[in-house]
């Protein structure tokens, strides 16, 4: 069984029992995450597509930590003006651990 489902704009395929990382949610270490924009959900042989989302279903998942990725550098040069700019930037992210999927 697996689902496609809609955090923040992104879409992800997940399984129970997967771990994912997804923008930062308002949520502490340990604690318990209800998913329920679930675009599509496939169990053996049948699929339910969601117009756009399934009703009744939902995804249970519980954060694992909250951290930074890694440093992603911007840079503009203009040649010939004597004019550049360096910025860097860190996505808050959260990692969560898919414990159930739920249909109706």
């Amino acid at each position: 069984m697996y689902a496609i489902i809609e955090i923040g704009g992104k879409q992800y395929k997940i399984e129970k029992g997967d771990v994912i990382n997804i923008e930062r949610q308002d949520k502490k270490e340990g604690q318990a995450v209800s998913l329920n924009k679930v675009l599509l959900l496939v169990e053996k042989d049948e699929v339910e597509v969601g117009q756009p989302y399934i009703k009744g279903a939902k995804v249970e998942a519980e954060v694992i930590k909250n951290f930074k990725a890694s440093k992603v550098i911007s840079y503009k040069y203009r040649r010939r003006k004597a004019s550049h700019w360096k910025k860097g930037h860190r996505q808050l992210l959260t990692k969560i651990k898919i414990k159930e999927l739920a249909a109706k």
